[in-house]
């Protein structure tokens, strides 16, 4: 085998880059350094726990610190709708997993799920608000490893998920959304012609 040799047009260069200059000195604007008329910044309060019941949150203090427009918590969004799988785009989703996910309501369920959000004047408000909010954790215990996940004895992350896909339907939840069996052909019998 010989060796290859190829000249590339932008692999193994170091192109200028039009930029670069304005990058590196602090001219170069971005999305964060724009200012508008009556804009407001964002700032979300997430769960340092991987898996806790969330017994109480106080946002009161938050809510009147000036220059805080809103204080949003899992109990200002709608229920989530009920586990149906609808077309989406190419995949069909389920909507009531991904409203589980934007914030967390009696449950967190996962280091960093959103507990609570404010929308304030200014950035340094927001992370002031968001200081003040007091959330009451009852840590749970949680897995990290799919195989221990799935044991009869793991800790559950949600109480009202069966798995989907046995027979007869089970009794108790799981931490198995699905199972899916695939099978091509007929094994018996290409083991017979084998």
């Amino acid at each position: 085998m010989g060796k290859e040799t190829q000249e590339f047009k932008w692999v193994g260069k170091r192109p200028i880059r039009p930029d670069g200059v304005d990058k590196v000195t602090g001219r170069a604007k971005f999305g964060a350094d724009m200012h508008l008329p009556g804009m407001l910044i964002g700032r979300v309060l997430r769960s340092p726990h991987a898996h806790a019941r969330i017994r109480s949150i106080d946002t009161t203090k938050a809510a009147s610190l000036p220059g805080v427009k809103a204080v949003v918590t899992g109990s200002d969004f709608p229920p989530p709708p009920p586990p149906v799988w609808e077309a989406a785009g190419e995949v069909p989703v389920n909507f009531r997993d991904l409203a589980r996910n934007v914030m967390a309501r009696d449950k967190a369920l996962y280091d960093g799920h959103a507990v609570a959000a404010v929308a304030a004047t200014s950035a340094a408000i927001a992370e002031e608000a968001i200081d003040l909010i007091e959330v009451d954790y009852e840590v749970l215990p949680h897995v990290i490893d799919v195989k221990a996940a799935m044991k009869p004895d793991a800790p559950l992350l949600h109480d009202d998920l069966f798995t989907d896909g046995v027979s007869p339907k089970p009794d108790k939840p799981s931490n198995i959304a699905k199972r899916m069996e695939f099978v091509l052909g007929d094994i018996e019998a290409g083991f017979s012609k084998a």
